[in-house]
């Protein structure tokens, strides 16, 4: 009797405890400082174990097709490069202020199984970022970003821009990524007007002068008023 009363007391006061801290306002909850080691260790832990439990029923398609492939590339271009980066391309800035910051999909994707890329897709992850695309798209528009997604460790930045660039016209955000090369394609125009490589074997750097605006000058003693 005394044990069980002790654990009571004990659990009590672990509660009690619990509660002034999150009412003392001292846990600090900015994205700009890190969780404890020990905070880390027991989220992570229970979102890849919880992750694990429910992605192990899924039903995984045969996603080896490469229309699913190009599909992918342009919806992970619309949704997933600004917080997960790709090769090649870093992540934008919502991505760079995540706490925890959204994981490197090309190391990612290779400690995860098909259906648990799949099933952190559709639902989100709880206070990290992670959105829930499910809400927003159905199974079908999620599954050509997994079959991509899958594939992302085995490229490199020149195989990531020729997929990207074979990709036009493929996926549910096709649009978005044809509007994104016609701007990187005018910026490479534009850089390599500048840029020229001189006969003493040096590259020079030339600025488009700026358009210069003049103003006709009027003899104003010639203007009735």
């Amino acid at each position: 009797m005394k044990i069980v009363i002790g654990m009571l007391a004990t659990l009590f006061i672990v509660v009690l405890a619990a509660i002034g801290v999150a009412y003392s306002g001292l846990y600090d909850v900015s994205a700009r400082s890190s969780h404890s080691s020990i905070v880390g260790w027991y989220l992570s832990t229970t979102a890849r174990v919880a992750i694990k439990r429910r992605a192990v029923d899924l039903d995984v398609p045969d996603l080896d097709d490469e229309a699913l492939l190009l599909a992918g590339i342009n919806d992970y271009e619309a949704m997933c490069v600004g917080c997960h980066g790709a090769p090649g391309k870093s992540p934008g800035p919502i991505g760079r202020g995540l706490n925890p910051p959204a994981p490197d999909l090309q190391k990612s994707a290779t400690k995860m199984s098909t259906a648990e890329l799949f099933w952190v897709t559709k639902n989100g992850i709880k206070m990290t970022g992670m959105p829930a695309w499910g809400a927003t798209h159905d199974d079908n528009a999620i599954w050509p970003v997994i079959a991509f997604t899958s594939s992302l460790p085995s490229l490199d930045e020149l195989g990531y821009q020729n997929l990207f660039d074979s990709a036009a016209g493929h996926g549910h955000h096709s649009d978005a990524p044809s509007s994104a090369r016609h701007e990187t394609a005018e910026s490479a125009e534009q850089s390599a007007d500048k840029v020229h490589l001189h006969e003493d074997g040096l590259t020079h750097v030339h600025e488009t002068p700026k358009e210069v605006v003049t103003t006709e000058e009027h003899d104003h003693g010639t203007h009735e008023h």
